[in-house]
Order: C-alpha cells, then structure tokens, then sequence
C-alpha cells in the first residue's frame, strides 16, 4: 500500500475521510425531525453539543500529536470518528444521536491538528506553501464531500438514517488500515524544549491537559479582537446553514430536499475555499473589512429571501455568504500571523479559533430557542438583523483602525 501511494497522501486522504462525518448529517436533520418529531431547538443543539466537542478537543486534546507523534493520534481519532458515524447510524433517539455527535466532534479536533503536522513530517524538504495549500484541500474537500455525499444519499437512497452513513464509514475503514501499514516515527521531543514550563509541567501531569491561550500585546489587541468577531459571526452564519437550512429551505425556495441543502452547504464551503485562494496576497485590513460588509449584505439577502420567497435571493445569499466566510478566514489568519512569529502562533490562533467557534454554538442556540416559541421565520428574522448590525459595527470599527505592520520575519 505504501508502495502505491505516499505517505503524505494516505494522511491526506485520512484527513478528507476524518472531517467527512462532520457536517455528514447536516442535510438529513429535516428527516430527523420529521421521524422523531424534534423541535429546531432540538437539532441545533444537536449541532452546538458537536461544536461542544470539538472545542473540548482543540482546548484539552491539542497537545496529544507533541506528546506522542501525530500517527498514533490520527489513526485514534479516525477511530473515534468512524464509530461515531457508526453510532449515528444505529441511533434509536435524541440522546444516542448527541453520543455520536460528541464523539465526531472530539474527532475532528485530534484528526485535524494531527493530520496538519503530518502533511508538513511526511513530506519534508518541500515547499511548505505547497503542503499548506494541499492540507487546506483535503480538509475543505471532507468537509463539503460530507454533506454533499449524505445529501444525495438521502434523496434517492431507502433508509436515509442508516444508508447515508455507509459510504463514510466504509472509507473511515480503509483510511485507519492504511495508517496501520505506515511506520510511526519516534518521537523526540515529548516536551517543548522551548516552554518555559516544560519541566513544570512533566512534575505536574495535569497541567499537560489544561488549554493555552494567549492573546496579543496592547499594540495589537484591538486588531485582534475585531477580527476574532468577524470570525464569530462568519462561523455563526455558516452554521446556521449547516444546522436550520435544510430545514427552512423547504418554506423559501421552490426546490429543496437533502440533495438541495447539501449541496448548498458544500457550495459555501468550496466557494469560500476558492475565495480565500484568489485574496490571499491582499492587504490584511481590506480583506476583514469586505469579509464585515459581505457578511452584512448576507445576512439582509437572506431576511429578503423570507420575505419574498425567491429562490434567486437564496442563491445569492449562498454565495454572499461564502464570500464573507472565505475572507473572514484569511483576514483573521493574516491577523493572527502580523501578530506572532512562527514559534508563538499556536497559542494566539487557539484562542482566535475558540472565539470564532463560539459563534456555532451561541448565536445557533439562540435561533433555535426563538423558533421553538415565535415560529423560526420570525427567528430568522432576529438572527440576520442582529448579525447584520454586528457586522456594521465591527466593519466601521476595522475601517477606524490602523492596519498593523507586515510581518518582519
């Protein structure tokens, strides 16, 4: 097998295969409700106990790949992943099904910082924008390819619940026997040499666990801040599409279906992939600036698409929405690295990435609270009018401050 493929691309492949049962059930939700009679309230906790799962993962598991080498990590959390799409497979009933979506949740964070450092040891002497480029691939294929693939599979497929789960798990299968056949290489160095608390920490093993976080110097903090909101609102708005679209698509447009809203999901995720590609050498200020602008304008798109009920709204709201999402990205990541050097980035992105994440779980909570008792076209309307003016303020506050100084390494 190794013969075959490379390294690098069994841990690519893993690394698609690992976050494909991430957004997996994203377009069977309305089935879910249908058949086990669920309120929205329901699945978008459902949806936030998965983001639960994976800040646990990047807050208390992120130090595991250093501890013990990135192989046996991923080949762990591939297994985790796989048989919480198995669970979710066999799920009975609400408590069931939130099992397998904690245990993908925790999954995903372990597959993804793991295969991250593996793409970089598994192909060393190349160019690493290269490797950054071709990580950046396989996790947004995984990601799209999800709810994508389980989309289609519940349209025409009998038994969506179960059979749509099939095609993912048989992959995840062949992704863990392919990780087995690889060597694992030593680890050399289980502690950082260049934490201080290094030798603190060996004599004290719970401090192994606890999350580190770090936030920027005064000079930069207000840069940082706005930036890690544009984030909250960018993951807010594509969760909302990944927890209640599939669900309010069948009231606004005129053709939906799990085939439709996966696809719509997968869209946004290619196209922000793309987007983020095309703007990557543009200044750090213009970026988050457009990326608070396109945000607002899709979040009014979509109150006009409840409105008006056309489908040519709901399209443009789509790809609004990937646009925004895609430069949130880039202008948050360039922030973080004006921010840094290389060596002290990790503890700055983590706390960029809990704030960002924070946006899937407390504005979807919200959404789905208001739609249990006003109904969730009027709570569609106070989460798009809400985000939409959080979006002007952060915009008007990105184009008051100064853009911070390139990076001098």
């Amino acid at each position: 097998m190794q013969r075959r493929w490379p390294p690098v691309l069994w841990i690519g492949y893993s690394m698609c295969v690992g976050v494909m049962g991430t957004a997996l059930a994203s377009p069977l939700y309305p089935i879910y409700q249908s058949e086990w009679h669920l309120r929205p309230s329901d699945i978008t906790h459902v949806f936030v106990l998965y983001m639960f799962g994976v800040l646990i993962s990047l807050l208390f598991l992120g130090r595991l790949t250093q501890r013990f080498g990135f192989l046996p990590i991923l080949r762990a959390g591939l297994i985790v992943m796989t048989t919480g799409v198995m669970i979710s497979a066999l799920a009975w009933n609400v408590p069931s099904f939130m099992v397998a979506r904690m245990l993908i949740g925790l999954a995903s964070g372990m597959i993804t910082t793991s295969a991250s450092v593996g793409m970089v040891q598994a192909s060393p002497g190349k160019d690493p924008r290269r490797i950054a480029a071709l990580t950046t691939v396989a996790m947004t294929l995984g990601f799209g390819i999800g709810p994508l693939l389980g989309g289609v599979m519940a349209q025409w497929i009998p038994k969506p619940l179960v059979t749509a789960y099939i095609p993912t798990m048989l992959m995840g299968a062949l992704a863990v026997y392919a990780l087995f056949q690889l060597r694992a290489e030593p680890v050399a160095q289980p502690l950082d040499e260049h934490d201080p608390h290094a030798t603190e920490n060996n004599t004290r093993p719970l401090a192994r666990w606890m999350p580190k976080m770090t936030f920027p110097p005064a000079n930069g903090r207000r840069q940082f801040w706005l930036a890690s909101m544009g984030a909250f609102s960018a993951f807010g708005m594509f969760s909302l599409y990944s927890s209640l679209a599939p669900s309010f698509m069948k009231e606004l447009v005129p053709w939906s279906g799990p085939a439709v809203s996966g696809l719509s999901i997968a869209m946004i995720l290619f196209l922000s992939s793309a987007f983020q590609y095309a703007v990557r050498n543009l200044q750090t200020k213009s970026v988050v600036l457009t990326s608070e602008s396109a945000l607002a304008v899709c979040n009014v798109l979509l109150m006009l698409t409840i409105y008006t009920g056309e489908a040519w709204l709901f399209i443009a709201a789509v790809l609004v929405t990937s646009f925004g999402h895609g430069l949130a990205n880039v202008g948050g990541m360039g922030v973080v690295a004006k921010l840094t050097k290389p060596a002290e980035r990790a503890g700055l992105l983590s706390s960029y990435l809990i704030i960002g994440y924070m946006g899937t779980i407390v504005p979807i909570m919200a959404v789905g609270w208001l739609a249990d008792h006003l109904g969730l076209n009027p709570a569609l309307i106070i989460f798009c009018s809400t985000m939409a003016l959080m979006n002007i303020v952060i915009g008007t506050m990105v184009w008051r401050t100064k853009e911070l100084p390139a990076a001098s390494y």
